[in-house]
């Protein structure tokens, strides 16, 4: 009964890594698609092999997030509370993907996390939520955001005497690096959630020892190889908002964005160990880049739809999963 628990749970886990993939693939691609530095397709194919490499880099994150946000009961009941998590992380990456809104996959396994937990009387370990969490979910798109402004202001500065033709032809070269940067931050990132996710079920059931936060290596292959398939499925309707309806990007402004984001994202996975949102990160990064032109070329009419949907994001995932607790819980 209980391996049989187990493996449902971690086939639920590896679907929301699929929907992380599909959901989070214009986190990676949206820009240079929309510059036409790449074609979709070459776009997504290159963005699932950097997932595929960046989810080998690191485990400092699923270390986070499997034994720095809740600790479950160690039985069957501690595995209901990581199903109903799960739940509501993948409820609500399909409603925002769904409408188009650049949410964060992050967030709502967060969210989930601690709405499963709450429902069940569980413990939720604030001080490290605050620590790790909310001061990164804070942070990360601030630092984008100046960060993605400074870089784009040195180009600017930097090429101001130069041919815009031949810049942009330039930057249109760059942008395929600055795309792999990033879509390689994301599996170093999102691909670890998963695997943490995964470690809290195994420990829960008693497969993995209490305290032993290491990461399988069947994990991390699994874990890689599903976010891969994923990303490669594609995120057309959140690709359309992040390329073009927060503004118009061209290539300078599209390698500024990603080079920033994926600095970001580097460094909050191997300095901190946080787990940062990508979708929160490029966004802030392409709103900064945009505002050097002036504060009109950012849509802050879309910007504030997605500014919500972030501020939703954990409550709302909590509420799913405590929902989804109370009606797992009358079957056992």
């Amino acid at each position: 009964m209980e391996l049989t628990a187990l493996i449902v749970v971690v086939a639920i886990a590896l679907f929301f890594n699929y929907t992380n993939g599909f959901h989070d693939a214009a986190n990676a691609i949206a820009t240079s698609v929309s510059t036409r530095a790449l074609t979709p397709r070459a776009a997504l194919a290159m963005a699932a092999v950097m997932n595929l490499v960046g989810a080998f880099l690191g485990t400092g994150v699923a270390k986070t997030v499997g034994s720095g946000i809740i600790d479950p009961p160690k039985d069957l009941h501690g595995l209901t509370i990581v199903a109903a998590a799960l739940a509501g992380a993948i409820v609500w990456n399909l409603i925002t993907w769904y409408f188009g809104l650049p949410s964060s996959s992050t967030h709502g396994l967060v969210g989930g996390l601690i709405g499963a937990a709450l429902a069940a009387s569980g413990s939720v370990l604030w001080a490290d939520v605050l620590e790790k969490v909310v001061l990164w979910m804070v942070l990360s798109p601030i630092i984008g955001l100046l960060l993605g402004y400074l870089v784009m202001t040195g180009f600017l500065w930097i090429f101001r005497n130069s041919y815009p033709g031949r810049v942009g032809r330039r930057f249109r070269i760059a942008q395929s690096l600055s795309a792999a940067a990033m879509a390689l931050g994301h599996g170093l990132q999102d691909a670890q959630k998963t695997m943490g996710i995964i470690v809290l079920a195994l420990v829960t059931t008693g497969y993995q020892d209490a305290g032993d936060s290491h990461v399988p290596v069947w994990v991390i292959l699994v874990c890689a190889a599903v976010l891969s398939l994923g990303t490669y499925a594609g995120g057309w309707r959140i690709m359309r908002t992040l390329g073009r309806r927060v503004i118009e990007l061209d290539p300078p402004k599209g390698f500024a964005a990603e080079a920033t984001a994926a600095s970001v994202l580097y460094a909050t996975a191997f300095i901190w160990q946080a787990p940062v949102s990508t979708t929160h990160t490029i966004t802030a990064a392409i709103m900064g880049v945009g505002s050097t032109k002036r504060l009109s070329a950012v849509r802050w009419g879309v910007a504030g739809n997605i500014v919500v949907a972030w501020i939703l994001t954990i409550p709302a995932a909590g509420i799913v999963a405590a929902i989804a607790y109370g009606i797992i819980s009358l079957f056992h």
